[in-house]
């Protein structure tokens, strides 16, 4: 087995379109592939699951990442599912985010499992379905692997830098009421009728002015947006009602049930929690892991990282986040990675299994 087979799936698994809900023909790619090079892969409608046991018992370690990408979009150079490799660096879809990781993963098991596997505990690899939704496939497929593994490698672009903390997401609604009349009579009107656009104008100025005390060490202060405003029935008549969406990026110096109460004190609007799944994650103090990946990556820098993934339902295991590809050309036109760095994420890979399951 040679590090060019971690590229061969990955030009196989981009021409093969897999938007979030329709993974099924990129999972028998894979599934094809692995048996190929001596695997034995399980397909459910969770993932593609590849078990390597070792030679003895011990830890289980998990190497996880995505089959699913984002619509491809338009305004393409090249054909977004075509695979186009030009100057060593291949352009499509999915490239970044996270076919690379998930060939690097499959290809590291297996050149693990042809030099006769782990010493100790075994290697899982799970390529997983719907991450980049909602409905991410993740927390069955790990129900379904029984115990919780010891440890956890989460395949996301990092250009190989372990990631050893990342943010939260919390999307809260806002919502104010007012009186509707018309703007004509509004400013002699007694009492003077309660504009929705004013009072949300006067919460968000006053969210500007809110303290987030504890900082983290690597993240820094939570950081709440206002990304959507919505307001208005007509141009004549003052507003019944405005609707605002928070974008608060959290850290693990504060529980969301935490930073929801913060922004209740501080506005008068209704708020409705619209998602606070995705829980900030570190690597605990102590980990196991982060020296196996040091080990096999003596030049990589820990770094935090302000994007989301699956690591949340992996947030009470010592896990870490590393993948190739820059984290920046995830979801863009023209996504693209350098092949040299997939086939050396191959070798990272390797090394950190046979490092943790020694």
């Amino acid at each position: 087995m040679t590090n060019a087979d971690a590229t061969e799936l990955l030009l196989s698994l981009v021409r093969t379109p897999s938007p979030s809900g329709d993974e099924a023909a990129a999972a028998a790619v894979l599934a094809e592939w692995s048996t190929a090079h001596g695997l034995e892969p399980e397909v459910d409608d969770t993932a593609v699951r590849i078990v390597i046991e070792g030679e003895r018992p011990g830890p289980t370690l998990l190497m996880a990442s995505h089959l699913d990408t984002v619509p491809s979009g338009d305004g393409w150079s090249v054909p977004p599912t075509a695979g186009v490799v030009k100057d060593g660096r291949l352009t499509a879809r999915g490239a970044v985010d996270a076919k690379a990781s998930v060939s690097a993963m499959a290809a590291a098991a297996a050149e693990l499992a042809a030099a006769g596997g782990p010493a100790a505990g075994r290697l899982v690899v799970l390529a997983t379905y719907s991450e980049e939704t909602r409905d991410t496939s993740m927390p069955m497929a790990l129900d379904r692997l029984g115990d919780p593994p010891d440890a956890a490698v989460v395949g996301e672009p990092t250009s190989l830098q372990p990631c050893i903390a990342q943010r939260g997401q919390l999307l809260l609604e806002l919502h104010w009421s007012g009186d509707q009349v018309h703007a004509g009579w509004a400013a002699g009107r007694q009492p003077p009728p309660v504009n929705a656009i004013n009072r949300a104008a006067q919460d968000l100025t006053a969210l500007e002015a809110l303290v987030f005390e504890r900082s983290h060490p690597l993240l820094g202060s939570v950081a709440v947006t206002p990304t959507q405003l919505e307001a208005g029935v007509a141009r004549n008549v003052t507003p019944p009602s405005c609707w605002a969406m928070l974008d608060i990026r959290t850290t693990p110096s504060y529980e969301h049930d935490e930073v929801v109460a913060m922004i209740r004190d501080r506005v008068s609007a209704r708020i409705e929690v619209y998602s606070d799944r995705l829980v900030p994650a570190e690597t605990p103090a102590g980990s196991k892991l982060l020296p196996a990946v040091m080990a096999a990556r003596p030049a990589g820098t820990p770094f935090a990282s302000p994007t989301c993934s699956d690591w949340v339902f992996l947030r009470h295991v010592d896990a870490i986040k590393l993948g190739p590809g820059d984290s920046r050309q995830s979801h863009t036109i023209d996504e693209w990675i350098e092949l040299a760095e997939v086939r050396n994420a191959t070798q990272i890979y390797t090394g950190i299994a046979r490092e943790y399951l020694k």
